[in-house]
């Protein structure tokens, strides 16, 4: 999904994701699960809780990909208004409007780049030598220097360049102006996903700490001898109870934090755009909210532990160790 700022500068979103066919780690070790010679080879508990986890770790890896590209065209719109700042416009007396942030002129945007003032090849040279020059920028939005010109800093720019077919100290004011906001407004998305990027590395660390002790669990009650067994059951299903706990104390503190998000994006419109965590995870192989699967998949294998040792303590069936 695309959404245009125009002159006021919002961030876009690209429609491009990892593609239909399956890259991350989570989708590659979840493919392991149907391989009759993998399955034989594991214990099928111990790599669902891999797959599970591999969902927060695939979100790390998207996170951090989104913002190397967003901190790259924060430093291509910096130095595409450093760039600007030295080119000469034309004097003021040389044309016959000023840039006052409306569209100027009859002329269609789409004549800029055509014969005429070297200023205004000069500003479409710099832009493609800049932002348009970013390795990933073509292959996601996939458009013209004078589009993704019109796009990122408002249409009225490459009207006013159509129009007076010279850049004026105005115009130029302008452009240098929204570039710097289209820098800040990056920046301001990079910080974003590194608040993001914190919480995934915390709820990880949650969630391996529960599933560590669920194993230590497990382990312990192996060790108990027979005569032993109810009652060290008893308490195991109690210990269990708090991590189920613990899942859940998780699960709401990501919920609130998803209800809350470090930024809240718009479209062109004004209107809300998708959720930020929507933005991130929409393109990636697995599901939208990673934590929150991965909380669930933890807390479905504890209750699964409870319920053998409930069975067990009622003499049901011999206890399984999982």
């Amino acid at each position: 999904m695309s959404l245009h700022r125009g002159g006021d500068v919002r961030f876009r979103i690209s429609d491009s994701g990892l593609g239909s066919e399956c890259r991350s780690l989570s989708c590659e070790v979840a493919g392991l699960v149907t391989d009759p010679g993998v399955v034989t080879a594991l214990v099928l508990v111990g790599l669902l809780a891999f797959v599970a986890f591999a969902y927060v770790r695939d979100a790390k890896s998207c996170c951090r990909r989104e913002r190397r590209r967003v901190l790259d065209e924060r430093d291509a719109f910096e130095e595409f208004a450093d760039r600007v700042s030295g080119l000469d416009s034309s004097p003021v007396n040389a044309t016959g409007s000023t840039f006052d942030g409306s569209v100027i002129g009859t002329q269609h945007a789409e004549s800029v780049g055509g014969p005429g003032d070297v200023r205004v090849r000069n500003v479409l040279d710099t832009y493609r030598d800049t932002v348009m020059s970013l390795p990933h920028y073509t292959e996601e939005y996939d458009e013209s220097v004078v589009e993704s010109l019109a796009a990122e800093l408002g249409p009225d720019t490459t009207t006013s360049l159509a129009s007076n077919g010279t850049l004026s100290p105005a115009l130029q004011s302008a452009l240098i102006g929204r570039s710097r906001q289209a820098a800040r407004a990056r920046a301001s998305l990079a910080d974003a996903i590194d608040t993001e990027l914190d919480e995934l590395t915390d709820a990880e660390t949650t969630l391996t700490n529960i599933d560590r002790q669920r194993t230590r669990l497990n382990e312990h009650l192996e060790g108990v001898s027979h005569g032993g067994r109810t009652d060290a059951s008893i308490d195991v299903w109690e210990r269990m109870g708090a991590l189920e706990d613990r899942c859940d104390t998780a699960a709401a503190d990501r919920q609130a934090s998803l209800r809350d998000p470090p930024l809240v994006l718009e479209d062109g419109n004004g209107a809300d755009a998708p959720r930020f965590t929507g933005y991130l995870y929409e393109p990636m192989e697995g599901p939208q909210y990673p934590v929150l699967a991965s909380i669930a998949s933890l807390a479905e294998r504890i209750r699964a532990d409870r319920d053998r040792l409930a069975r067990r303590i009622a003499g049901s069936e011999e206890y399984v160790s999982h």
